[in-house]
């Protein structure tokens, strides 16, 4: 009988689509998926509006991308990092930084090139290495303070290491990687001669006196870079799937090729939009970063009154929490429970690591806090009832 292809096979429902249909069916408070509950700013909406009512926009975009829109995005790069990139040969507009980053994965992996994963990764890292071919190799970050072990990142390295995945801001621990492990992964990569793949959709939200540092930025690690992402995070428009595949042209034309058959142009009326979000000021980054600041300190006031011991993050929008005072089982188990019983849903982040490390983060959820404040409110009522109960 007909059936899908082997290489699927290991690929199931994500956890995300799991939770919130579980969310739905017991009417929880979401804390789960990173999706805002409010829109990106207003003239934004208006630019991709316009583009469509004037006639702008109702064809297909150019496969790399709007031509305007790679231009302020390398514009933006330059401003903000110093790098110079090549708007016409370096920048790639992407369905999203996920396709960003499943393009630069088989773009430039070979089969049986070996792939270094920091633990906890982002759950479509992994299928795009073995669709590429490549082999995973897992290096564990681990709580509370979610910090690799040097030693074990250098024996990750090879000579059969073709790339490595970074993502800082980090999701899921909210960790922003320092000036110290940056400068370690780039004196590695270089000595082995290996190519990062950094997704940085986080990268203008921060907090306290972490500072995000694009790994691009480090001497000699531009050439052999390909950095991931996105206006989902940055404008709250995670609905438009907006992203970009930035860094060396011979290493952007590797994503190129398999972004041009996937799905070769990406929504244009949308890429006006962005392009126009790329004119905001410095106000506009700071205005959101004290937005989420302040929901950060909510939801971490309210995980720890209701019993959960916390990572406060460094930058994104989630907060890693020990649940092991509350709950005897492990994350998927605590997070069903959660959503049946208390009515708020969240991540367990054990399907974010390899079997011989998930029990890393078996006592431990992730709760987003990209959300209204009343909705935050809301999920602190009943988790404090949690804490009552126990």
């Amino acid at each position: 009988m007909p059936t899908y292809a082997r290489r699927v096979a290991p690929f199931g429902t994500t956890i995300f689509a799991e939770i919130n249909a579980l969310a739905q069916q017991h009417q929880a408070v979401n804390l789960g998926q990173g999706k805002p509950d409010f829109d990106g700013p207003a003239s934004v909406i208006e630019e991709a509006v316009s583009a469509m009512l004037d006639g702008r926009a109702n064809q297909y975009a150019a496969g790399y991308g709007l031509p305007l829109l790679r231009e302020r995005i390398a514009a933006h790069v330059a401003a903000r990092y110093g790098l110079a990139v090549d708007a016409d040969t370096g920048v790639l507009v992407t369905n999203g930084a996920s396709e960003g980053v499943y393009a630069a994965i088989l773009g430039t992996v070979n089969e049986g090139d070996e792939v270094i994963l920091l633990e906890p990764f982002f759950d479509t890292y992994l299928p795009a290495v073995l669709n590429a071919g490549g082999i995973p190799r897992y290096v564990p970050m681990r709580p509370p303070h979610w910090t690799f072990d040097t030693d074990e990142l250098r024996q990750a390295f090879n000579a059969r290491t073709g790339a490595i995945v970074l993502n800082t801001p980090h999701n899921p621990t909210g960790r922003v990687f320092n000036a110290q492990e940056l400068a370690f992964i780039a004196e590695l990569c270089q000595q082995h001669d290996v190519i990062v793949i950094s997704d940085e959709v986080y990268e203008h939200l921060t907090y306290d006196d972490h500072c995000h540092v694009p790994i691009a930025t480090l001497p000699n690690m531009f050439e052999r870079t390909l950095t991931v992402s996105s206006a989902a995070k940055t404008f709250s428009l995670t609905g438009w799937k907006i992203g970009w595949v930035y860094g060396n042209p011979e290493l952007v034309t590797g994503a190129w090729r398999i972004h041009q058959n996937i799905v070769y142009a990406v929504n244009h009326p949308a890429q006006y939009g962005i392009a126009h979000a790329l004119t905001l000021g410095q106000d506009y980054y700071d205005e959101l970063a004290r937005l989420y600041d302040s929901k950060r300190r909510l939801l971490v006031d309210i995980l720890q009154g209701s019993g959960f011991h916390v990572s406060v993050p460094q930058g994104a929008f989630y907060v890693m929490a020990d649940f092991s005072a509350l709950h005897d089982g492990d994350d998927l188990a605590f997070a069903k429970f959660l959503i049946e019983q208390v009515g708020v849903a969240t991540i367990p982040p054990s399907s974010f690591f390899c079997p011989e490390h998930r029990h890393i983060g078996a006592k431990t959820v992730r709760f987003a806090f990209c959300k209204h404040d009343d909705v935050l409110h809301a999920a602190g009522d009943r988790l404090r009832k949690l804490a009552q109960r126990v």
